[in-house]
């Protein structure tokens, strides 16, 4: 048996990889067992089985814990015997564990893949460039995890809002291309920040921010409203919800939902109103069906009249729900994304946001792509080297890549300007552009 302490897998994750680079690891569950004969759910991997690839069962976990403080450590995990892949299919897996070995229907598994060889770069096929217009605009010394497009300093200002990594909330005034920082403030260093939108909600001229963190102490997530008014930041409100805009500004909503309602699942989310001096839910619901709002979207896609919900499934894919009440999905992969936190034990992604932009008659959903490094799966491990952005029309039952946008970094998260899509690259030195797709 093996036993791997959880406080160390990190460090000796790097160093494998480092040295075996040709080796990764996923995480599935066994979903039915016929003596030492195992099915896995494969069906949300991003990087195919294949036979002879080697697993291993999670036979039990057991927690870690300082007996001096109290504080809970990680997990020990303790394995079974190594098995291998016998049989793939497209959405399951059959392993052969050693005799005298077996497992349990629920049971955790890590099977070990060998990554494809890299293409050839001579063989590589050429980069399709994108005709849209596009601004660029110069690095600037944050790693930007979310951002807004408003009028915060005035009216018809049409000011960038960032939220960075390290929490600070910075305004931004055009420049050319370059942006030039009007003010910024800073959030709480004991909160991890998540997302950020910003509209007039309390029906003034220029925006509220609304700046979504948890807090890993006490296991929150809350909003802070802030407004910034004669140079002047100003606390609203905090608020026990997780916030996010979607739509295209200026005729974006903002939308509030309950975090947490069953287990690490949000609840349905209500446009945020002002009343009575207070940020409160509205009567407008907004079904997710558990999915926090950030990768998803709700708009006529499929027909002019009524909306269609799209989200953005564990696998990656961008799913689509019919009038009809079918379900239609991306083609490709798409969202995986650095913006994670450790809820308890769980692991919460929070997917980039879904943009639906309205051009010459057409409905496009715009997605993100982050291509892993290292061949290591994106999902697992959280390590990129570039991202895409994807606009996608809904042809012939399939929602089909129609238009894409390399970029030089990779993309936390994307928002809807009145023309254009606003995203932020995170560079290899650690510094953003924020990058304007028109229409």
């Amino acid at each position: 048996m093996v036993y791997i302490y959880y406080m160390k897998i990190k460090i000796f994750l790097f160093t494998f990889f480092f040295l075996f680079p040709g080796l990764v690891q996923a995480q599935v569950t066994v979903v039915r067992v016929e003596k030492n004969t195992v099915y896995l759910d494969t069906s949300s991997l991003e990087q195919p089985v294949q036979k002879d690839d080697s697993f291993k069962v999670v036979l039990s976990t057991e927690k870690l814990i300082n007996p001096t403080t109290g504080k809970e450590l990680g997990l020990i995990k303790k394995y079974s015997a190594e098995g291998k892949i016998t049989e793939v299919q497209p959405l399951y897996s059959v392993g052969q564990l050693p005799k005298g070995e077996t497992a349990t229907v629920g049971q955790e598994a890590i099977i070990e893949q060998i990554s494809p060889r890299e293409t050839n770069p001579k063989e590589a096929p050429k980069k399709k460039l994108s005709q849209r217009k596009m601004t660029t605009y110069s690095p600037v010394a944050q790693e930007i995890i979310s951002l807004s497009a408003a009028d915060v300093i005035q009216p018809g200002a049409h000011n960038i809002i960032t939220l960075s990594k390290d929490g600070r909330i910075t305004v931004w005034k055009r420049n050319g291309e370059t942006l030039d920082e009007e003010s910024s403030y800073q959030l709480p260093k004991t909160k991890t920040p998540l997302t950020l939108s910003a509209a007039p909600v309390r029906g003034q001229e220029t925006a509220e921010i609304f700046a979504t963190t948890y807090d890993p102490h006490t296991n929150r997530i809350s909003t802070l409203a802030l407004s910034y008014e004669k140079k002047q930041w100003n606390v609203l409100d905090t608020l026990p919800y997780f916030v996010k805009e979607l739509g295209c500004a200026p005729n974006k909503t903002v939308w509030i939902q309950k975090p947490f309602v069953i287990d690490v699942r949000p609840g349905d989310a209500h446009n945020l109103i002002y009343e009575n001096g207070h940020f409160k839910p509205g009567e407008q619901t907004l079904p997710t069906q558990r999915n926090w709002l950030t990768g998803t979207a709700y708009a006529p896609v499929e027909k002019t009249e009524g909306a269609n919900f799209l989200y953005t499934a564990k696998n990656g894919k961008i799913k689509m729900r019919l009038a009809n009440k079918k379900n239609v999905e991306s083609k490709s992969l798409f969202a995986f994304s650095p913006n994670r936190v450790k809820y308890k034990q769980e692991l919460i992604t929070f997917y980039p946001s879904l943009q639906i932009l309205q051009s010459q008659g057409k409905t496009e959903v715009v997605g993100v792509e982050n291509v892993a490094k290292y061949g290591l799966l994106s999902s697992t491990f959280g390590m990129y080297q570039n991202g895409k952005i994807h606009f996608l029309l809904f042809e012939k039952g399939r929602l089909n890549v129609s238009d894409s946008v390399e970029l030089d970094g990779f993309v936390y998260d994307t928002a809807c300007a009145a023309n254009a899509v606003l995203t932020a690259e995170v560079l290899p030195d650690g510094q953003s552009s924020v990058v304007e797709i028109f229409n």
